[in-house]
């Protein structure tokens, strides 16, 4: 099932994950639900807070192809080594900001069916490692780049979505008014 993927400026993505208790069918149906939402959307990671769910799991299909989850994860090493490389996010649509990240993490998490693994990453899954993993933390990649283009990137959404609410709240303006006009022709009618 295709989830709807939240937006900068939803509260959500600014709150500290809570850990996954249990790994059960319903967490194994929702990491098939965000990597079937994550590849309709042409990302290569999703967070559960990106839909809306406020636990310690992402998911991952960076350019291996391989199909990853990572339960309560925790990066426990990553290399002295940085680069930068041009980031983008699912939850900020078509903005895209050169971050330095190490280039090499190392991170322990559980998979689907409850099992601990230990996985060595750089290149692009290292990046969306840590990327993913800082959406736990309600850290978005702006945060980690220019303040400034930070800022500018969240007033920019903040407009995006009171745009949108003042179009929802015309659109049922205009359906009310709709149905009141029916409303008044069947009732005439029916005299």
């Amino acid at each position: 099932m295709i989830l709807r993927i939240t937006k900068l400026g939803e509260e959500i993505l600014r709150q500290k994950a809570q850990p996954v208790e249990e790994i059960n069918d319903e967490i194994r149906q929702l990491a098939n639900d965000m990597l079937e939402t994550m590849i309709d959307a042409d990302g290569v990671g999703l967070a559960a807070p990106q839909i809306g769910r406020s636990i310690r799991m992402f998911v991952i299909m960076a350019d291996d192809d391989v199909k990853r989850v990572f339960i309560n994860p925790q990066i426990i090493k990553t290399s002295n080594e940085v680069g930068p490389y041009d980031e983008g996010c699912l939850s900020i649509p078509q903005v895209y900001e050169s971050i330095v990240r190490p280039l090499k993490v190392t991170v322990q998490a559980y998979d689907e069916n409850g099992k601990r693994f230990t996985l060595d990453a750089d290149g692009l899954l290292a990046r969306c490692i840590q990327h993913e993993n800082d959406h736990l933390d309600g850290i978005l990649y702006i945060d980690r780049g220019d303040p400034d283009f930070a800022k500018k990137t969240e007033e920019q959404f903040k407009k995006r979505a009171e745009r949108a609410a003042e179009k929802a709240k015309e659109k049922e303006a205009k359906a009310r008014r709709i149905a009141a006009k029916i409303a008044a022709k069947n009732a005439k009618k029916n005299k």
